[in-house]
């Protein structure tokens, strides 16, 4: 067994965390943003677009991520797109997380009483208009709380990306178990790492819930 210095290992893990948290930045600003794109057509006028959105939630929702990340990074350069293992971590957790999303945005608009899409067409508004200055600024308060709880998700999903050898913590967390002996201690760090991540969002996620039971009631 090699021995390492506490410091040593605790320094690695901390450098390892670096592209933890950008992962899980991309994955959900990107899907942030997608999934936003998605809700507008999975709530238009249309429906070839609210079937097409519904399909593209189902086959992200219903196939595991892991098997997207085979998919994309061992599959795509079979045909031809080769793409570095951050890229394609990026892009499986960004379709991923934007599936999740949509769905999570559109139960928060379609929470939105009818009657509020029936005054602001009485105000001669488009169906833009309407989603831009009525529905989507009280959806965004209904959604604030899930929302937060799902990037609790998106941040123990980058945990996959090490099967693809992206050196997030798990992976480093792996290389470093392998060298030293000592798995024990280096994935208790590697969970508390990922606590230290999470447990301040689910707080916030549940501060948020309760923020917004607690108007109703006073009434």
């Amino acid at each position: 067994m090699i021995d390492f210095p506490f410091s040593a290992i605790a320094w690695q893990l901390l450098l390892a965390l670096r592209w933890t948290v950008l992962l899980s930045l991309l994955a959900f600003v990107g899907g942030g943003t997608l999934g936003l794109l998605l809700l507008i057509l999975r709530i238009s006028e249309r429906p070839w677009a609210r079937r097409c959105i519904q399909f593209y939630v189902q086959i992200f929702q219903g196939t595991p991520l892991l098997m997207q990340l085979f998919l994309v990074y061992f599959g795509l350069p079979m045909l031809g797109l080769e793409m570095p293992a951050l890229l394609a971590a990026g892009i499986c957790l960004t379709l991923y997380s934007s599936a999740f999303l949509c769905e999570i945005w559109r139960g928060c608009v379609e929470s939105i009483p009818r009657g509020q899409w029936e005054a602001s067409s009485s105000l001669a508004l488009n169906r833009g208009e309407q989603l831009r200055h009525i529905i989507l600024p009280q959806a965004a308060r209904t959604a604030m709380a899930p929302t937060a709880g799902f990037l609790v998700q998106v941040i123990k999903g980058t945990a996959l990306a090490s099967v693809i050898g992206f050196v997030e913590i798990t992976k480093a967390g792996q290389m470093m178990a392998n060298v030293t002996h000592q798995p024990f201690l280096i994935y208790g760090c590697v969970a508390l790492l990922y606590f230290a991540l999470c447990y301040p969002i689910s707080l916030w996620s549940r501060h948020l819930e309760n923020s917004m039971r607690r108007p109703a009631t006073h009434r």
